[in-house]
C-alpha cells in the first residue's frame, strides 16, 4: 500500500469492512449524545436533496430523534428536512421520497433562488464578475445559511452529509455544504453508506441514481464522477486499502492534495499546515 495510502486511511477512519447494523447504531448514538450533551438543543436540521448522502443521513437522524423522545419523554426533539430548490428542481420527487422514507418530523421546503439571485445582481452591480463555477457555490452557502437559521429558531444543530468518499477528494462547498455541527456518516465510504440503506429498506432509486452536486447552470446535472475525474467505486477502494492503477492512485492523492485547506478550519500561524508551506 502507498504511503499516502496509509495516511488518507488514517484520517478519514474508513474499515476495509462494515457490519451495516453496527454501523447504523453507531451514528444514531453519536446524534443522540450530541444533543444529550449539548444542554439547549433539541433539534437537528438537514438539507434534504434526494440523493444517496441526505437521504441516509436523514434517516439516521430521525431514527435518533425518536428514540430520544422515548427516552426522555421530552416531545421538543423533533428532526427538520428542508428542501432548498433553486428555482425548479428537476428531481424534486425523490427530494419527497427521501423526506417521506425519513418520517421527518417536518418538511419545510425554501426555495433559495431569489436569495442567491440577489447576491449576484448585487456583486455584478459593484463590478465583480460571477461565474457560473462561482454562482454553484453561492448556492451551496445560501442553503447552509437557511439551515442555520432554522437551527436557531428551534434551539438546533445543522447536520452534515460528509463522508470519507467526499471528503478525501474536496467535493464540497467550503462553508457551503461543508459546514455543519455534526457529521454523522464521516468513516464510511460511498459503497458503505449504499450498504446502510439497504440495510435501512430505503427505496433503491434513491441510491443508485448517479451522484451529482447539480450546482452549475452551465453543466446541468453534472456527474460527480465526471467532475472528479475518477470514478467512486475506484475512491472507495483506495479508501479499503486495495491497489489501483497509478493513474487512478495519484488521480485520488492529487484530490486530496489539492484540496487539504477545505478539511481545516481557518489557518493560523501556528498551525501545521501554515507551518509546513513556509
Amino acid at each position: 500500500m502507498r504511503d499516502l495510502q496509509k495516511k488518507i486511511i488514517a484520517y478519514e477512519q474508513v474499515a476495509p469492512k462494515i457490519d451495516a447494523k453496527k454501523e447504523i447504531r453507531r451514528s444514531i448514538n453519536f446524534l443522540k449524545e450530541y444533543l444529550l450533551k449539548n444542554t439547549g438543543l433539541k433539534t437537528y436540521v438537514l438539507g434534504i436533496s434526494g440523493g444517496q448522502d441526505s437521504t441516509l443521513t436523514g434517516k439516521l437522524a430521525q431514527m435518533a430523534i425518536s428514540e430520544l423522545r422515548a427516552e426522555t419523554g421530552d416531545n421538543e426533539y423533533q428532526f427538520i428536512a428542508v428542501r432548498l430548490p433553486y428555482g425548479v428542481q428537476k428531481d424534486a420527487s425523490d427530494a419527497a421520497d427521501a423526506v417521506a422514507f425519513q418520517h421527518a418530523d417536518q418538511d419545510l421546503i425554501v426555495n433559495i433562488k431569489s436569495a442567491v439571485d440577489a447576491t449576484v445582481k448585487s456583486l455584478e452591480e459593484s463590478g465583480i464578475e460571477i461565474s457560473d463555477f462561482n454562482k454553484g457555490n453561492i448556492k451551496a452557502r445560501q442553503r447552509m445559511i437557511v439551515q442555520y437559521a432554522i437551527a436557531g429558531a428551534n434551539k438546533g444543530a445543522v447536520i452534515g452529509t460528509d463522508h470519507a468518499a467526499e471528503n478525501i477528494s474536496g467535493f464540497f462547498t467550503k462553508y457551503g455544504d461543508g459546514a455543519s455541527d455534526i457529521l454523522p456518516i464521516f468513516r464510511l465510504n460511498k459503497r458503505q453508506g449504499k450498504a446502510l440503506l439497504q440495510e435501512l429498506n430505503c427505496p433503491k432509486h434513491l441510491y443508485q441514481k448517479a451522484p451529482t452536486a447539480d450546482l452549475e447552470e452551465k453543466r446541468p446535472a453534472l456527474p460527480d464522477e465526471q467532475a472528479l475525474g475518477v470514478s467512486y467505486d475506484k475512491i472507495d477502494d483506495y479508501l479499503e486499502g486495495k491497489e489501483l492503477a497509478k493513474v487512478d492512485a495519484e488521480r485520488i492523492e492529487y484530490l486530496w492534495t489539492r484540496s487539504e485547506h477545505k478539511r481545516h478550519l481557518p489557518i493560523t500561524i501556528f498551525d501545521d499546515f501554515y507551518k509546513k508551506n513556509n
